[in-house]
């Protein structure tokens, strides 16, 4: 069977090849009668439109935006902070056309995603800034929007209040009594085992694990509290289980915990149970997210909400401005988003035991924005 091509449907419809061509790319230069003869016609020959390659060089873009992410591609189906993100990212984008490009920062020696994919822009979601895929897309000279990522000078970056919010969990905490409060987090270097949060080397490349930690320690320092934290590199649920398990095993265990992620509370709410604990009657715990998982276990989490769909909304609509910026030869100032955080106060935390209640005077605590 002869190749089917937009010459052939001009010649059945007895048009331009620049007609046929318009009733795909262009169809306001049609009248609709019109368009619709040459869409049928392109139908009956199984004629399914000019190459996107090609058309994406004679408009000079791609149609299409990219995620990079530091964790592979399966952690945005998996991890449901990142679903809600990248789904708000899409509905944003949806009225636009625009493709939706999942990168990861694993490649090999002949595919380099964020070097080889057609892209107008990306957004860089919470990833290492030493990431060689971030280098190739700096390298292109694409239009970039961080998210969840240490405010960069010329780089559009959105952000929630971690450091406020960390704080307003430890304040909860501490206004319901409870003195001896530990941290189970992750992003942090050094060997593993329990060291003073003060003293915990948190990866430099990892903007939320640090914000998270000084909020934390805003506040518990401010009440002269002392928090220990399990040097650990990852975060996941068995993480925080392993976590939390070494430290009620310790000789004055924590009557509180914080936790880095819901997910990670979830963790240690089980190490709590596998050892005859009652949450929140032997151990109050804090979450970070307020994921759906927050809502689901039981007892539900405390935990502190970021407004997942409105950053990742805030992300889109920044992209797709700096995109249609550098289109038109003109460059916006890169602004630095913050978005707010709230407690969400559930089933998990609760007064310490009467033996070991002893509300402190606290201090609000004074912090710089880093």
């Amino acid at each position: 069977m002869a190749r089917v091509t937009l010459q052939t449907v001009a010649d059945r419809v007895g048009v331009s090849r620049m007609t046929v061509s318009n009733a795909f790319s262009k169809p306001g230069q049609l009248s609709a009668a019109l368009r619709q003869r040459v869409l049928d016609a392109a139908d009956e020959l199984g004629y399914v439109g000019p190459d996107p390659a090609a058309r994406a060089l004679a408009r000079g873009t791609s149609g299409a935006v990219g995620i990079l992410l530091t964790d592979s591609v399966t952690y945005a189906f998996t991890d449901e902070v990142a679903t809600g993100f990248l789904g708000a990212i899409a509905d944003e984008l949806a009225p636009t056309g625009v493709a939706l490009t999942l990168l990861s920062t694993c490649a090999r020696d002949d595919i380099v995603p964020a070097r080889d994919i057609p892209l107008d822009g990306a957004v860089v979601y919470s990833c290492d800034t030493d990431s060689s895929a971030l280098a190739w897309l700096r390298r292109r000279g694409l239009p970039l929007v961080f998210v969840d990522q240490a405010p960069t000078p010329g780089v559009m970056s959105i952000n929630v209040d971690d450091r406020v919010g960390a704080a307003a969990a430890a304040a909860h905490l501490i206004d319901l009594g409870h003195r001896r409060i530990d941290i189970v987090s992750k992003n942090m270097n050094g060997p593993y085992g329990v060291v003073l949060a003060a003293d915990a080397d948190v990866d430099k490349d990892h903007h939320v694990s640090r914000q998270r930690m000084l909020g934390w320690l805003d506040a518990l320092h401010a009440a002269d509290i002392q928090p220990r934290v399990v040097h650990q590199p990852a975060g996941s649920e068995e993480d925080a289980f392993a976590a939390a398990l070494l430290l009620l095993s310790q000789d004055d265990p924590p009557t509180a915990l914080l936790c880095f992620s819901d997910v990670m509370a979830n963790g240690v709410v089980r190490a709590a149970e596998s050892r005859g604990l009652r949450v929140p009657d032997d151990l109050s715990v804090v979450g970070f997210d307020d994921s759906p998982l927050a809502a689901r276990v039981r007892p539900s989490l405390t935990t502190v909400r970021q407004p997942v769909a409105e950053k990742g909304h805030a992300a889109a609509a920044a992209l797709t401005a700096a995109i249609e910026q550098s289109r038109s030869g003109t460059k916006a100032r890169a602004r630095h988003i913050v978005l707010n955080t709230t407690l969400v106060v559930r089933g998990s935390t609760a007064p310490p035991r009467p033996a070991t209640a002893k509300k402190p005077r606290r201090r609000t605590p004074a912090h710089p924005r880093s």
